[in-house]
């Protein structure tokens, strides 16, 4: 152990990979769905650590993570919340913006009752909320304050402890909430809920996948003789003659001539077509009726999925059921999947879509670019990452949130860096939906920023705070469990209240909603298990965004409010 603790303190890089390790290892455990996750794991695993062994962390180091995960945070978040603003969605951004609000009133109410110090009135927040984010905007807003810098350590401290006691019933509180007695205030039965919207919306429950995306498509070519009906009729005639099957006419061989048609050419006696469409539909209406010949020349035609972002105004805001009237949109091409932030959403006819929705279209090469030219922008796979909009916008944002400053009661209050770098990663996030080239990261590398971002910087506060963990437990503990369960409940209630009373939103999506505005996952899935749907995830995916930027920001908000 002693050869351990040298090796700690001399080199705390160990200390907070260790930290993170074991953080990861402890948050894969669930009890019926309910765990403390990878960012929690990291912070009780950092305050183990941290109560065993001195292992010292450098700030430079802590900010740095930090900074990282606020830009990607914004930059993910950036499109779903300015979407929600701008795109008529009017109730989900008002709800979007009560349950944050309402949490940090309620955190502010329950820390001047219990008379907390600002770093428990912090973690509080933060556990309470279950969003760790308001562990470091909380953390830089002591920093700024004009007291000592000891005092400035004890608070800071006292922030991982509260979080780590109100976590547990932040997670529990949302999924209960949501799947218990929300339903019971409402007097609503979820499952029921689930069927009418499905049905409303157009929604399959026969196939799990609700959506064309489980068909194989194929082009096939077949030859026209004399006991066809289709002789004589335009290309738009015939595709129309097996709706709602959607079958279509790519190209025609007259002769040794191979021609694309328009809707209006006229097929003829021993025209050769090449149909497209989902193997089942080419099996069910075209096999048995015309004879299939094989000319590999006809059907060189390359087949594609690819990733279309949604920008078009024509498009964003209309539900599938009515583009597909459009048939300048639709022919062609097949819809395999929606997804909307990190969230996939049901395909079907009552679906809504929204800009900066991902579209994976299905068709042949020319379809789907004609398609793509129409709706938005065709998301190339692309793996190198803009570092010079992500290095500049951290060092403008940062900076930004040092100087821009105001005074309040006699109290010099600054934007902060961390808030400052999350609205930079918003706007260039919302920039990027706008036009895929400017300011790209990578799923990937954005997913990889917030994750090693956030995990190692809690796991550094951990490490900090552990020497004091079980002190300040047995010191307010109780106190701050019990303040912790009114700040995940209060929004919760509000929220449903404002959702179902004021704005008279569906019950089953509000339930997705309040899970989303509280960014619990966990929440969202206890309600499409609950509902036996997946239908929910358009609450939550309304939501989400407000929850990640509103409840960051509002832990600053909160250290302001304290100390005035």
């Amino acid at each position: 152990m002693n050869g351990l603790a040298y090796y700690l303190a001399e080199h705390p890089e160990l200390g907070v990979f260790v930290a993170m390790g074991l953080g990861h290892w402890i948050g894969k455990f669930k009890l019926k769905g309910i765990g403390f996750g990878p960012v929690t794991g990291s912070l009780l695993a950092g305050l183990l650590v941290g109560y065993f062994f001195h292992v010292p962390v450098a700030e430079t180091a802590k900010q740095l993570l930090f900074l990282l995960f606020m830009f990607g945070i914004g930059y993910s978040a950036g499109p779903g919340f300015v979407r929600g603003i701008q795109d008529g969605g009017w109730r989900w951004a008002v709800l979007g913006l009560t349950i944050p609000v309402t949490g940090l009133l309620t955190a502010y109410g329950m820390a001047k009752w219990l008379q907390l110090d600002m770093g428990y009135a912090a973690g509080m927040m933060s556990g309470g909320l279950t969003e760790a984010p308001v562990i470091g905007t909380t953390s830089e807003a002591i920093r700024s304050l004009p007291i000592s810098a000891d005092e400035k350590s004890r608070l800071i401290s006292q922030i991982p402890v509260a979080d780590a006691l109100t976590y547990i019933f932040g997670t529990f509180g949302v999924i209960v909430f949501c799947t218990y007695i929300g339903p019971w205030i409402m007097r609503v039965d979820l499952k029921a809920e689930a069927i009418a919207l499905e049905r409303e919306m157009g929604m399959e429950r026969s196939h799990p996948g609700l959506s064309s995306a489980w068909h194989m498509y194929e082009l096939r070519a077949y030859r026209l003789d004399a006991t066809q009906a289709l002789i004589g009729r335009t290309v738009a005639q015939a595709e129309q003659s097996v709706a709602p099957e959607r079958l279509f006419i790519e190209r025609i061989r007259r002769g040794e001539q191979i021609m694309v048609p328009t809707p209006d050419t006229v097929l003829q006696l021993d025209d050769v077509m090449a149909v497209f469409g989902p193997n089942e539909s080419l099996l069910r209406v075209v096999e048995g009726r015309a004879d299939e010949v094989f000319d590999r020349e006809l059907l060189d035609i390359q087949q594609a999925s690819f990733d279309v972002e949604v920008t078009s105004r024509e498009v964003a805001g209309r539900s599938l059921a009515a583009l597909r009237t459009n048939e300048a949109i639709i022919r062609g091409v097949f819809l395999k999947s929606i997804q909307r932030g990190t969230e996939q959403l049901p395909v079907a006819p009552g679906t809504v879509l929204q800009r900066g929705d991902l579209l994976t279209v299905h068709g042949l090469v020319p379809a789907v670019d004609r398609v793509a030219a129409l709706v938005g922008n065709v998301s190339r796979p692309v793996i190198s990452t803009d570092f010079v909009a992500l290095a500049l916008a951290i060092f403008v944002g940062a900076l930004a949130g040092m100087v821009l400053s105001t005074s309040v009661g006699g109290l010099h209050i600054a934007l902060g860096s961390s808030v400052a770098v999350l609205l930079m990663g918003l706007s260039l996030g919302w920039g990027n939906s706008r036009r895929p080239t400017f300011a790209y990261i990578p799923p990937g590398a954005l997913e990889f920023m917030k994750s090693i971002g956030l995990s190692a910087f809690v796991a550094m506060i951990g490490l900090k705070a552990g020497p004091v963990f079980v002190d300040a437990v047995h010191e307010i503990g109780g106190t701050v469990f019990l303040g912790g369960m009114v700040v995940t409940l209060m929004p919760m209630v509000v929220g449903l209240v404002m959702g179902r009373y004021v704005l008279g939103l569906n019950p089953l999506l509000l339930m997705g909603a309040l899970a989303g505005a509280q960014t619990m996952t966990a929440g969202l899935a206890a309600v499409q298990e609950r509902a036996e749907s997946p239908v929910a995830v358009i609450g939550y995916s309304s939501t989400v965004a407000f929850g990640h930027i509103l409840t960051a920001i509002g832990g600053t908000a909160l250290i302001w409010l304290l100390h005035l």
